[in-house]
C-alpha cells in the first residue's frame, strides 16, 4: 500500500504528529477539524454552528490541497459535546453538504480539543480511481 500526505495552508496546522489528511489510492482519509480560525489558530466564537461551519471550511480547504471538494465525500463522522446541538448541527450540515449526502455518524462525546463543542472528519473518495 501507497501512501502520501496532504498539507493545505488554508487549514490549521497539524498540532500533533498526524497528517491533516491521508491518501491511498483512490480514498482521502481527512483528520478531524474543529471550528479553529487558520489565520489566528483560535476556536471561533458563536457556538456549535458557527464552530461546524469553520470546520466544514476547514475539510473543505484540507480537501483542495488535493484537488477535491466536499462533493467528494463519501462518508464523515461528527463528533458533538452536546447531542442536544444535533437538529441545528443538522441544519448547519445540510446546507454544506448536498444530494447525494454523505454517509454519517454522530457521536457525543465529553470532551474535543481547545474547547469545541463539535468536531468533523471524513473520508473523501476520488472520481475515476487514484
Amino acid at each position: 500500500m501507497s501512501r502520501r500526505t496532504v498539507e493545505s495552508p488554508a487549514a490549521p496546522r497539524p498540532v500533533g504528529p498526524y497528517a491533516q489528511a491521508a491518501v491511498t489510492g483512490a480514498l482521502v482519509f481527512c483528520a478531524g477539524q474543529i471550528g479553529l480560525d487558520p489565520a489566528s489558530g483560535r476556536l471561533v466564537p458563536g457556538g456549535t454552528v458557527a464552530e461546524l461551519e469553520q470546520a466544514i471550511a476547514n475539510l473543505a480547504a484540507v480537501l483542495a490541497g488535493d484537488g477535491l471538494t466536499l462533493d467528494d465525500v463519501v462518508k464523515t463522522t461528527v463528533f458533538l459535546v452536546d447531542l442536544a446541538d444535533g437538529p441545528a448541527m443538522n441544519a448547519a450540515y445540510g446546507h454544506a453538504f448536498t444530494a447525494p449526502y454523505p454517509a454519517r455518524s454522530t457521536v457525543g462525546v465529553s470532551a474535543l480539543p481547545a474547547g469545541a463543542r463539535i468536531e468533523i472528519e471524513a473520508i473523501a473518495a476520488r472520481r475515476g480511481g487514484g
